[in-house]
C-alpha cells in the first residue's frame, strides 16, 4: 500500500496582514522552487485588516482612517485577486500546492472540498454562490457570492475564496467569517442589515474538524511544523 503524500501544516498564527501576505507569498515561491512541501495554515489578522484584491484599485478614502477598539485597522494588499475583505472576527486559511490541472474553477472546487467536508461535519451544509460577473462593481467581497464562494442554506457567504497561479503552483487563501463586529462592518461597508450567523463554536473545533477533512479529501498526511527562526528571516525579506 501506497505511503500518503506529507503536506506541512503550519500552527494557528496570529499576525499583522503584511506579515500573513508575506508568509503566504513566501510559501507560494518556496513550493514552486521545489524547495517545500504542499502546506495548509490557518490564521487571523491582529491588527484587524482590509485587504484589497491584487488589482483592486479604488476604495474609499476613509478606509485609510478607520479605528477598531482603539486600534487603526490595517489596509493591505493581498497577492491573490477579488475584492476586499474585512479581517476582524474571521479565520483564514491558506493551502499552497500543485498538479491540480490547468482549469481555475476545477482547481478551485478541489480545494474548496475540505472546507465543505469539514463543516458538513460540524453540521453546516455549505455550496457554491451563483453571482455572476455583475460582482465586479461591488467593492465588498462578502457582498456577492461568486462559484468561487462558498453559501449557507440562508445564501449568507460563510467563506470567500480568492487564488493565484504560478505556473502549476497555486496559492489559495480565504476568509471564513465567524464573529464579525456588525457596526464596524456597516463602518467599512455601509451595510446596514448584515445579521452574521452565530456558530457555537471554538476556532479550534473548527480547524480540527478542516484538518481531518483535509487528510482525507487530499488523501495526504498532514505534519504540523512551525515557521522556522531561519524561515522566519526569509520571510522578513517580503514584508511590505
Amino acid at each position: 500500500m501506497a505511503s500518503k503524500q506529507v503536506w506541512r501544516l503550519i500552527p494557528l498564527l496570529a499576525a499583522s496582514g503584511s506579515v500573513q501576505m508575506a508568509i503566504d507569498r513566501w510559501l507560494l515561491t518556496q513550493h514552486q522552487s521545489g524547495k517545500h512541501p504542499s502546506t495548509i495554515r490557518f490564521y487571523t489578522w491582529s491588527p484587524p485588516a482590509i485587504s484589497l484584491g491584487y488589482h483592486q484599485r479604488q476604495y474609499p478614502e476613509h478606509w485609510q482612517n478607520l479605528i477598531w477598539q482603539n486600534q487603526k485597522l490595517d489596509l493591505v494588499r493581498r497577492p491573490t485577486g477579488g475584492r476586499a475583505v474585512l479581517h476582524q472576527g474571521d479565520l483564514t486559511y491558506a493551502v499552497v500546492t500543485s498538479g491540480l490541472g490547468d482549469n481555475r474553477l476545477v482547481a478551485y472546487q478541489k480545494i474548496c472540498e475540505f472546507l465543505i467536508q469539514g463543516w458538513r461535519s460540524l453540521g453546516f451544509e455549505l455550496s457554491y454562490g451563483t453571482a455572476g460577473r455583475g460582482y465586479i462593481h461591488n467593492p465588498n467581497c462578502f457582498g456577492t457570492a461568486t462559484g468561487a464562494d462558498l453559501v449557507l442554506p440562508t445564501g449568507s457567504k460563510l467563506i470567500g475564496s480568492a487564488q493565484l497561479r504560478r505556473g502549476d503552483v497555486i496559492l489559495q487563501h480565504g476568509s471564513i467569517r465567524l464573529q464579525p463586529d456588525t457596526k464596524l462592518f456597516a463602518q467599512v461597508f455601509g451595510v446596514e442589515d448584515f445579521n452574521p450567523i452565530k456558530f457555537n463554536l471554538s476556532v479550534d473545533d473548527i480547524i480540527s474538524a478542516l484538518i481531518t477533512a483535509a487528510n482525507n479529501c487530499f488523501n495526504i498526511q498532514l505534519e504540523t511544523q512551525p515557521l522556522s527562526p531561519s524561515e522566519w528571516d526569509e520571510i522578513r525579506e517580503n514584508f511590505d
